[in-house]
Protein backbone atom coordinates (compact mmCIF):
# COMPACT_ATOMS: atom_id res chain seq x y z
CA UNK A 1 0.00 0.00 0.00
CA UNK A 2 1.50 3.01 -0.82
CA UNK A 3 0.43 5.29 1.54
CA UNK A 4 0.85 4.05 5.10
CA UNK A 5 2.10 5.23 8.81
CA UNK A 6 5.39 4.47 10.55
CA UNK A 7 5.26 4.42 14.01
CA UNK A 8 8.86 5.15 15.33
CA UNK A 9 9.56 4.52 19.43
CA UNK A 10 12.13 3.52 22.09
CA UNK A 11 11.61 0.56 23.43
CA UNK A 12 12.98 1.73 26.99
CA UNK A 13 10.65 5.26 26.73
CA UNK A 14 7.23 4.12 25.10
CA UNK A 15 7.05 0.36 23.97
CA UNK A 16 3.72 -0.38 25.90
CA UNK A 17 2.20 2.57 24.30
CA UNK A 18 3.64 2.14 20.98
CA UNK A 19 1.98 -1.23 21.08
CA UNK A 20 -1.32 -0.37 21.90
CA UNK A 21 -1.25 2.24 19.55
CA UNK A 22 -0.30 -0.18 16.62
CA UNK A 23 -2.68 -2.43 17.49
CA UNK A 24 -5.77 0.26 17.91
CA UNK A 25 -4.38 1.84 14.27
CA UNK A 26 -4.77 -1.67 12.65
CA UNK A 27 -8.02 -2.40 14.29
CA UNK A 28 -9.22 0.85 12.17
CA UNK A 29 -6.74 0.74 8.76
CA UNK A 30 -5.47 -3.23 8.31
CA UNK A 31 -2.87 -4.65 8.86
CA UNK A 32 -1.09 -3.50 5.30
CA UNK A 33 -1.70 0.00 6.57
CA UNK A 34 0.53 0.32 9.82
CA UNK A 35 4.31 -0.08 9.96
CA UNK A 36 6.02 -0.57 13.18
CA UNK A 37 9.45 -1.92 14.02
CA UNK A 38 8.91 -5.30 15.76
CA UNK A 39 5.61 -6.38 14.02
CA UNK A 40 7.16 -4.84 10.34
CA UNK A 41 10.26 -6.42 10.11
CA UNK A 42 10.69 -10.01 8.67
CA UNK A 43 13.53 -12.16 10.05
CA UNK A 44 16.64 -11.95 8.53
CA UNK A 45 16.23 -8.27 6.46
CA UNK A 46 18.35 -5.39 6.93
CA UNK A 47 16.97 -3.25 9.73
CA UNK A 48 18.62 -0.23 8.24
CA UNK A 49 17.37 -0.71 4.83
CA UNK A 50 13.50 -1.78 6.24
CA UNK A 51 13.63 1.08 7.91
CA UNK A 52 14.75 3.31 4.94
CA UNK A 53 11.85 1.84 2.41
CA UNK A 54 9.26 2.11 4.80
CA UNK A 55 9.78 5.55 5.95
CA UNK A 56 9.55 6.12 2.09
CA UNK A 57 6.16 4.65 1.04
CA UNK A 58 4.51 6.46 4.66
CA UNK A 59 2.11 8.73 4.17
CA UNK A 60 2.44 10.02 7.90
CA UNK A 61 5.12 9.60 10.90
CA UNK A 62 3.99 9.29 14.32
CA UNK A 63 7.11 9.66 16.38
CA UNK A 64 5.54 8.20 20.39
CA UNK A 65 7.45 10.86 22.63
CA UNK A 66 7.69 9.44 26.42
CA UNK A 67 9.30 11.53 29.44
CA UNK A 68 12.58 10.25 28.62
CA UNK A 69 12.68 10.13 24.50
CA UNK A 70 15.31 12.73 24.50
CA UNK A 71 17.70 11.79 27.37
CA UNK A 72 17.59 7.81 27.46
CA UNK A 73 21.91 7.33 27.11
CA UNK A 74 23.36 3.77 25.85
CA UNK A 75 25.59 1.42 27.08
CA UNK A 76 28.35 3.47 26.72
CA UNK A 77 26.74 6.80 28.68
CA UNK A 78 26.30 8.52 25.84
CA UNK A 79 22.80 10.08 24.94
CA UNK A 80 21.30 7.88 22.10
CA UNK A 81 20.17 11.02 19.95
CA UNK A 82 23.80 11.74 19.65
CA UNK A 83 25.21 9.16 18.01
CA UNK A 84 25.35 8.80 14.35
CA UNK A 85 23.61 6.15 13.95
CA UNK A 86 20.98 6.11 16.43
CA UNK A 87 17.66 4.48 14.98
CA UNK A 88 15.26 6.67 16.24
CA UNK A 89 17.11 9.61 14.94
CA UNK A 90 17.60 7.89 11.52
CA UNK A 91 13.78 7.36 11.22
CA UNK A 92 12.99 11.10 12.01
CA UNK A 93 15.87 12.15 9.71
CA UNK A 94 14.56 10.19 6.77
CA UNK A 95 11.32 11.39 7.65
CA UNK A 96 11.70 15.05 7.37
CA UNK A 97 14.22 14.72 4.28
CA UNK A 98 11.36 13.21 1.92
CA UNK A 99 9.09 16.34 3.61
CA UNK A 100 6.84 14.13 4.96
CA UNK A 101 4.25 14.54 7.94
CA UNK A 102 5.79 14.06 11.03
CA UNK A 103 3.57 14.13 14.57
CA UNK A 104 5.14 13.82 17.37
CA UNK A 105 2.60 11.71 19.98
CA UNK A 106 2.87 12.85 23.57
CA UNK A 107 2.65 9.82 26.35
CA UNK A 108 3.31 9.80 29.86
CA UNK A 109 2.74 13.98 30.22
CA UNK A 110 5.78 14.02 28.03
CA UNK A 111 6.90 17.76 26.49
CA UNK A 112 8.12 18.61 22.90
CA UNK A 113 12.20 18.44 23.08
CA UNK A 114 13.26 21.96 22.71
CA UNK A 115 15.81 22.55 19.43
CA UNK A 116 19.10 23.04 21.71
CA UNK A 117 18.35 18.95 22.95
CA UNK A 118 18.07 18.03 19.20
CA UNK A 119 20.66 16.98 16.46
CA UNK A 120 21.55 19.38 13.79
CA UNK A 121 19.77 17.04 10.97
CA UNK A 122 16.23 16.56 13.33
CA UNK A 123 15.86 20.24 14.69
CA UNK A 124 12.89 21.03 12.53
CA UNK A 125 11.41 18.05 14.41
CA UNK A 126 10.55 20.32 17.89
CA UNK A 127 8.46 22.65 15.67
CA UNK A 128 6.34 19.74 14.11
CA UNK A 129 2.65 20.43 16.17
CA UNK A 130 2.24 17.31 18.62
CA UNK A 131 -1.09 15.39 19.65
CA UNK A 132 -0.94 14.18 23.19
CA UNK A 133 -2.44 10.74 24.09
CA UNK A 134 -3.52 10.68 28.02
CA UNK A 135 -3.65 7.18 29.91
CA UNK A 136 -7.08 8.22 31.92
CA UNK A 137 -9.00 8.93 27.69
CA UNK A 138 -6.88 6.50 25.83
CA UNK A 139 -9.96 5.59 23.19
CA UNK A 140 -10.91 9.01 23.03
CA UNK A 141 -7.41 10.65 22.23
CA UNK A 142 -6.75 7.98 19.81
CA UNK A 143 -9.93 7.78 18.09
CA UNK A 144 -9.58 11.80 17.33
CA UNK A 145 -5.85 10.98 16.09
CA UNK A 146 -7.34 7.86 14.22
CA UNK A 147 -9.41 10.69 12.44
CA UNK A 148 -7.14 13.09 11.33
CA UNK A 149 -4.76 10.51 9.84
CA UNK A 150 -7.59 9.59 7.69
CA UNK A 151 -6.41 12.73 5.09
CA UNK A 152 -3.11 10.21 4.70
CA UNK A 153 -3.99 6.95 4.95
CA UNK A 154 -6.09 4.77 2.21
CA UNK A 155 -8.20 2.94 3.53
CA UNK A 156 -10.54 -0.43 1.78
CA UNK A 157 -13.56 -0.88 2.56
CA UNK A 158 -13.11 -4.10 4.82
CA UNK A 159 -11.27 -1.66 7.38
CA UNK A 160 -14.08 1.31 7.16
CA UNK A 161 -16.20 -0.57 8.60
CA UNK A 162 -14.33 -2.12 11.80
CA UNK A 163 -15.56 -0.58 15.12
CA UNK A 164 -13.18 0.61 16.95
CA UNK A 165 -12.74 0.67 20.96
CA UNK A 166 -16.50 1.44 21.39
CA UNK A 167 -16.47 3.46 25.13
CA UNK A 168 -20.18 3.60 25.35
CA UNK A 169 -21.94 0.12 25.60
CA UNK A 170 -24.83 -0.27 23.13
CA UNK A 171 -28.21 -1.35 24.23
CA UNK A 172 -31.31 -2.06 21.87
CA UNK A 173 -34.84 -1.31 22.72
CA UNK A 174 -36.43 -4.08 23.81
CA UNK A 175 -39.42 -5.48 20.95
CA UNK A 176 -42.50 -3.51 20.57
CA UNK A 177 -45.58 -5.40 19.46
CA UNK A 178 -47.77 -4.08 16.68
CA UNK A 179 -50.86 -5.70 18.30
CA UNK A 180 -53.55 -3.74 20.18
CA UNK A 181 -53.33 -3.67 23.39
CA UNK A 182 -56.52 -5.27 25.88
CA UNK A 183 -58.21 -3.09 27.41
CA UNK A 184 -57.71 -2.91 31.00
CA UNK A 185 -60.80 -3.83 33.37
CA UNK A 186 -62.56 -1.41 35.33
CA UNK A 187 -61.53 -1.44 38.83
CA UNK A 188 -63.79 -0.92 42.00
CA UNK A 189 -62.64 1.71 44.33
CA UNK A 190 -64.84 0.00 47.15
CA UNK A 191 -61.30 -1.86 48.33
CA UNK A 192 -59.20 1.12 48.55
CA UNK A 193 -62.02 3.11 50.41
CA UNK A 194 -62.31 0.25 53.26
CA UNK A 195 -59.03 -0.48 53.14
CA UNK A 196 -58.25 3.94 53.85
CA UNK A 197 -60.74 3.62 56.73
CA UNK A 198 -59.11 0.83 58.55
CA UNK A 199 -55.61 2.33 58.87
CA UNK A 200 -57.04 6.14 59.26
CA UNK A 201 -58.91 4.06 63.02
CA UNK A 202 -55.53 2.37 63.71
CA UNK A 203 -53.54 5.34 63.33
CA UNK A 204 -55.59 7.32 65.34
CA UNK A 205 -55.52 4.37 68.09
CA UNK A 206 -51.43 4.49 68.17
CA UNK A 207 -51.36 8.31 68.85
CA UNK A 208 -53.70 7.59 71.08
CA UNK A 209 -51.71 5.16 73.65
CA UNK A 210 -48.69 7.40 73.15
CA UNK A 211 -50.04 10.54 74.24
CA UNK A 212 -52.02 8.51 77.33
CA UNK A 213 -49.34 6.12 78.76
CA UNK A 214 -46.86 7.13 81.70
CA UNK A 215 -43.58 8.28 80.30
CA UNK A 216 -41.46 6.58 83.16
CA UNK A 217 -37.35 7.34 83.21
CA UNK A 218 -35.45 5.22 81.13
CA UNK A 219 -33.43 2.89 83.29
CA UNK A 220 -30.29 3.55 81.56
CA UNK A 221 -30.03 7.39 82.16
CA UNK A 222 -29.03 6.40 85.90
CA UNK A 223 -26.97 3.58 87.76
CA UNK A 224 -26.07 3.45 91.02
CA UNK A 225 -21.81 3.29 92.25
CA UNK A 226 -20.30 0.80 94.50
CA UNK A 227 -21.73 3.00 97.53
CA UNK A 228 -25.50 3.14 96.34
CA UNK A 229 -25.50 6.77 95.16
CA UNK A 230 -27.31 7.50 92.19
CA UNK A 231 -25.16 8.92 88.94
CA UNK A 232 -25.86 10.69 86.14
CA UNK A 233 -24.80 8.83 82.83
CA UNK A 234 -24.40 12.69 81.20
CA UNK A 235 -21.76 13.74 84.40
CA UNK A 236 -20.68 10.10 84.61
CA UNK A 237 -16.88 11.67 85.46
CA UNK A 238 -18.14 14.56 87.50
CA UNK A 239 -17.46 13.68 91.56
CA UNK A 240 -14.64 13.13 94.25
CA UNK A 241 -12.24 10.10 93.14
CA UNK A 242 -9.92 8.55 95.73
CA UNK A 243 -6.43 6.27 94.35
CA UNK A 244 -7.59 2.77 95.55
CA UNK A 245 -3.47 1.51 95.63
CA UNK A 246 -0.98 2.23 98.02
CA UNK A 247 1.32 5.33 96.55
CA UNK A 248 4.58 5.65 97.13
CA UNK A 249 6.95 8.55 96.28
CA UNK A 250 6.39 12.71 97.85
CA UNK A 251 4.54 13.69 94.80
CA UNK A 252 2.07 10.58 94.11
CA UNK A 253 -1.01 10.91 92.76
CA UNK A 254 -3.78 10.41 95.60
CA UNK A 255 -7.36 12.02 94.07
CA UNK A 256 -9.34 13.70 91.87
CA UNK A 257 -11.42 16.10 91.50
CA UNK A 258 -14.01 16.51 88.54
CA UNK A 259 -16.58 19.11 88.26
CA UNK A 260 -19.02 19.37 84.74
CA UNK A 261 -17.92 22.26 82.36
CA UNK A 262 -20.07 22.53 79.34
CA UNK A 263 -19.08 19.72 77.08
CA UNK A 264 -16.04 19.02 78.69
CA UNK A 265 -14.81 18.83 82.57
CA UNK A 266 -12.77 20.63 84.74
CA UNK A 267 -10.11 18.14 86.20
CA UNK A 268 -7.98 18.50 89.37
CA UNK A 269 -5.30 15.91 90.72
CA UNK A 270 -4.10 16.00 93.58
CA UNK A 271 -0.51 14.27 94.81
CA UNK A 272 1.02 13.81 98.17
CA UNK A 273 3.23 16.75 99.37
CA UNK A 274 4.40 17.51 103.16
CA UNK A 275 1.64 19.14 104.16
CA UNK A 276 -0.73 16.42 102.91
CA UNK A 277 -2.08 16.97 99.47
CA UNK A 278 -1.25 19.24 96.85
CA UNK A 279 -2.65 20.25 94.13
CA UNK A 280 -1.70 19.96 90.47
CA UNK A 281 -3.89 22.96 89.15
CA UNK A 282 -7.16 22.62 87.06
CA UNK A 283 -7.14 21.86 83.26
CA UNK A 284 -10.54 21.62 81.30
CA UNK A 285 -10.47 18.62 79.47
CA UNK A 286 -13.27 16.93 76.54
CA UNK A 287 -14.10 13.47 76.34
CA UNK A 288 -13.65 11.65 73.51
CA UNK A 289 -13.41 7.99 72.52
CA UNK A 290 -14.96 7.01 75.70
CA UNK A 291 -12.16 8.70 77.63
CA UNK A 292 -10.72 12.17 78.81
CA UNK A 293 -6.71 13.20 78.58
CA UNK A 294 -4.88 16.35 80.16
CA UNK A 295 -1.30 17.22 81.06
CA UNK A 296 -0.14 18.82 84.10
CA UNK A 297 3.22 20.09 85.32
CA UNK A 298 3.02 19.23 88.93
CA UNK A 299 4.09 21.93 91.35
CA UNK A 300 4.80 19.35 94.10
CA UNK A 301 7.29 17.64 92.24
CA UNK A 302 10.57 17.72 94.86
CA UNK A 303 13.75 20.01 93.44
CA UNK A 304 16.25 17.57 93.52
CA UNK A 305 14.38 14.71 92.13
CA UNK A 306 13.51 16.80 88.59
CA UNK A 307 14.36 20.21 86.93
CA UNK A 308 11.19 19.85 84.76
CA UNK A 309 8.48 17.30 84.58
CA UNK A 310 4.73 16.93 82.51
CA UNK A 311 2.16 14.15 83.43
CA UNK A 312 -0.36 13.30 80.82
CA UNK A 313 -3.27 11.85 82.72
CA UNK A 314 -6.02 9.29 80.40
CA UNK A 315 -9.22 8.62 82.30
CA UNK A 316 -11.43 6.23 81.08
CA UNK A 317 -14.61 5.58 83.29
CA UNK A 318 -15.11 1.68 83.52
CA UNK A 319 -18.17 0.45 85.85
CA UNK A 320 -18.30 3.17 88.35
CA UNK A 321 -15.03 3.42 88.48
CA UNK A 322 -12.14 5.57 86.59
CA UNK A 323 -9.53 3.90 85.11
CA UNK A 324 -6.15 6.08 85.12
CA UNK A 325 -2.89 5.82 83.28
CA UNK A 326 -0.28 8.09 84.25
CA UNK A 327 2.18 8.64 81.90
CA UNK A 328 5.42 10.54 83.67
CA UNK A 329 7.72 12.49 81.69
CA UNK A 330 10.75 13.86 83.45
CA UNK A 331 14.79 15.36 83.03
CA UNK A 332 16.99 15.23 85.83
CA UNK A 333 18.33 17.89 84.60
CA UNK A 334 18.83 20.58 81.92
CA UNK A 335 21.32 18.66 79.70
CA UNK A 336 19.83 15.41 80.08
CA UNK A 337 17.74 13.18 78.24
CA UNK A 338 14.10 13.15 79.27
CA UNK A 339 12.98 9.47 81.06
CA UNK A 340 9.50 8.16 80.81
CA UNK A 341 7.75 5.70 83.03
CA UNK A 342 3.91 4.40 83.10
CA UNK A 343 1.51 3.67 85.81
CA UNK A 344 -2.34 2.96 85.78
CA UNK A 345 -4.33 2.85 88.95
CA UNK A 346 -8.44 2.24 89.81
CA UNK A 347 -9.79 5.28 91.15
CA UNK A 348 -13.17 5.26 93.36
CA UNK A 349 -15.81 8.00 93.76
CA UNK A 350 -15.42 9.37 97.27
CA UNK A 351 -18.73 9.39 99.19
CA UNK A 352 -21.07 12.70 99.56
CA UNK A 353 -20.87 13.53 103.25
Amino acid sequence: MKHSIFISYRRDDAEGEAGRLYDDLVRAYGNDAVFMDVAGIAPGLDFRKAIDDNVAGCGVFLAIIGSQWATITGTDGRRRLDDDNDFVRLEIASALARNIAVIPVLVHDAHMPHPEQLPDNIKDFAYRNSVEIFHARWNSDVQLLIEALKQYVTTSSSTETQPVHATVPVQLPPPVSNEPAPAAAPVSRMPWIAGGAAVAVLLLAVIGYFVVRPHPTPEHDNHSDVHGQVIDQANVLAGAWRNTEIQNGADALTALRIDRSGTGYNVEPLGKCPQGQCSWGVRTVAPQGGQATGVWTPQNTPVEISQKRTVTLIIQPVAGRLNVRVNNTWWPNANSEPKTNHFSYIFERQPQP
